[in-house]
């Protein structure tokens, strides 16, 4: 089960476990980071899970979809490693990956 790092909006970091084949957003939401809101439940129609992906890790993700990007361009706290977590699956090579949480809009 790989660890990841979760940082908060305060800049603290957790470690987490998360199960490979769940993804992003489901590893974030039960380890109980109220934080990252998930408001469609990860149907990838809001940006409520939007998170910040360790510059590193980010050609081990899938390309991003169109419906993700344009999902992405709604928020002002978008950067180049900005990815919907609802989006992101669960894999080994993302053993040690540190994920931020973005701001809310």
């Amino acid at each position: 089960m790989p660890q990841i790092i979760v940082v908060n909006h305060s800049g603290e970091e957790s470690n987490v476990e998360a199960s490979e084949g769940r993804t992003l957003m489901e590893a974030i939401r039960d380890n109980g980071f109220d934080e990252l809101l998930a408001l469609c439940g990860g149907c990838c129609s809001c940006a409520t899970c939007h998170v910040h992906i360790d510059p590193a890790y980010m050609d081990k993700l899938p390309p991003m979809s169109e419906d993700e990007n344009d999902l992405l361009d709604s928020s002002g706290h978008r950067n180049e490693y900005s990815r919907l977590s609802c989006q992101v699956p669960v894999t080994a090579a993302l053993e040690g990956c540190k994920v931020t949480i973005a701001q809310e809009d």
